[in-house]
């Protein structure tokens, strides 16, 4: 069930939303269908038996916007742990962690990671589009924030989102990534708003983070790619409803 922290005392009261990304607005495309995909641009072709063994391995190693790695190599920790404040740290960690997982797809790390990159690597949840349509059309500001390592504003352009969205605080650009405070307060900057009329929506207790900001929070519960996650609560707590 989603669970909210601080809900404003009236809904009239927001005059924005926040909205993380990856498990709140969009989702990572299937494992194998990466697989498949990843291979084929390197020029091989995968059949699904071995495609999804090797996504499986893959995941357990670590995947950008799935679980967290069983274990980080050393050789990789630096990177690990800067992963959100470096486009290098980024590719460099999950290009490492791909490559701990053996294959005969020659190239096959880089072009994994590469799928992160394009919006067809990625599937907007169905509310979406709606809940960020019908917030835009009540006045109400919206950024996206993220702890990521490379820019989104081209996937929101792909789906036709891009003038649903006011402004984007990514980590590897801010330099502070969530639940730092930080991160929310210039979120909050780039809209010209006050953080206490201001409502965070993520999935992880990272976004509520943003409670330590001054916005209240809503927390929903990430769901697989093309299934609804709930977003369409946010209406109701901005009264849009």
């Amino acid at each position: 069930m989603p669970q909210t922290t601080e809900p404003p005392q009236s809904a009239r009261l927001v005059e924005a939303v926040l909205f993380d990304f990856h498990g709140t607005l969009a989702q990572v495309e299937d494992p194998v269908t990466w697989v498949v995909a990843a291979a084929a641009a390197c020029g091989a072709e995968l059949g699904l038996a071995k495609a999804t063994i090797l996504a499986d391995r893959l995941v357990t190693a670590g995947r950008a916007g799935g679980p967290l790695p069983h274990r980080v190599p050393p050789h990789l920790a630096e990177h690990w742990a800067d992963r959100d404040l470096y486009e290098r740290s980024h590719r460099a960690a999950y290009t490492g962690l791909a490559s701990t997982v053996h294959t005969d797809v020659e190239g096959l790390a880089d072009a994994l990671y590469d799928r992160l990159l394009v919006p067809e690597g990625w599937l907007p949840y169905p509310d979406t589009e709606p809940t960020l349509r019908r917030l835009h059309e009540a006045g109400i500001k919206v950024a996206v924030v993220s702890n990521i390592g490379f820019d989104i504003r081209p996937h929101f352009a792909h789906w036709g989102l891009s003038g649903l969205v006011d402004a984007f605080a990514l980590s590897y650009e801010v330099g502070r990534a969530k639940p730092d405070p930080a991160i929310f307060l210039r979120a909050c900057g780039m809209l010209g708003v006050d953080p206490e009329r201001t409502l965070m929506v993520g999935d992880t207790p990272a976004d509520a983070g943003a409670v330590q900001a001054g916005c209240a929070a809503l927390v929903l519960p990430a769901a697989e790619a093309g299934r609804n996650n709930g977003l369409g609560a946010t209406l109701a707590l901005a009264g849009c409803n």
